[in-house]
C-alpha cells in the first residue's frame, strides 16, 4: 500500500486542537512530505508519524521560540530560527520504516562456488594418529 499524506484534520487531532487553519496546515503537511522525501523516496506507509511530527512542530511553534518571558517581554530564538525541519530521530525513523539501516551481512561467495578445497590436500601433513602421554604426538 502506498503512502497517503495526512490531512489537516489529522494534524489538528494529533496536536489536540479543536480548530486548525486548514490552508496553513495543508501547506505545512505538503512541505513536510517533500522534506521527508529528501531522506527516503518513496515514503513508506509509516512515514505519516514523522510527517505529522514535523508539520506539528512548525504549526505550533513556527519561530522555534525556546525561551519566553511575559513580564518586560523577553524572547530567545536559536540561530537560523523558524521553519520546518527533521530531527535526527525523524530521519532515523524514516530510514528504519523504509527498511534501511541496521545490521546486515554481505556474502561475497558466488552462488556457483564449489565447496571442495581448491588447494592440494597432503595426507602426510599434520600430527600422526598416535598420541603418547608425556611425549605428545609421535
Amino acid at each position: 500500500m502506498a503512502f497517503v499524506a495526512p490531512t489537516a484534520e489529522q494534524l489538528g487531532l494529533y496536536l489536540g486542537l479543536a480548530e486548525i487553519d486548514g490552508t496553513r496546515a495543508d501547506l505545512l503537511i505538503e512541505q513536510a512530505v517533500a522534506l521527508c522525501e529528501t531522506v527516503v523516496k518513496p515514503l513508506p506507509e509509516q512515514a505519516t508519524a514523522v510527517v505529522l511530527s514535523a508539520a506539528g512542530r512548525a504549526y505550533v511553534n513556527p519561530q522555534q521560540v525556546s525561551y519566553e518571558t511575559i513580564g518586560p517581554m523577553s524572547v530567545q530564538r536559536p540561530s537560523g530560527s523558524g521553519g520546518l525541519y527533521l530531527t535526527r530521530a525523524d530521519k532515523a525513523a524514516l530510514k528504519s520504516a523504509a527498511g534501511r539501516g541496521g545490521a546486515f551481512t554481505v556474502d561475497p561467495t558466488p552462488t556457483t562456488a564449489d565447496p571442495s578445497p581448491t588447494y592440494p590436500v597432503d595426507d602426510g601433513y599434520g600430527p600422526p594418529l598416535e598420541y603418547e602421554p608425556g611425549w605428545g604426538w609421535v
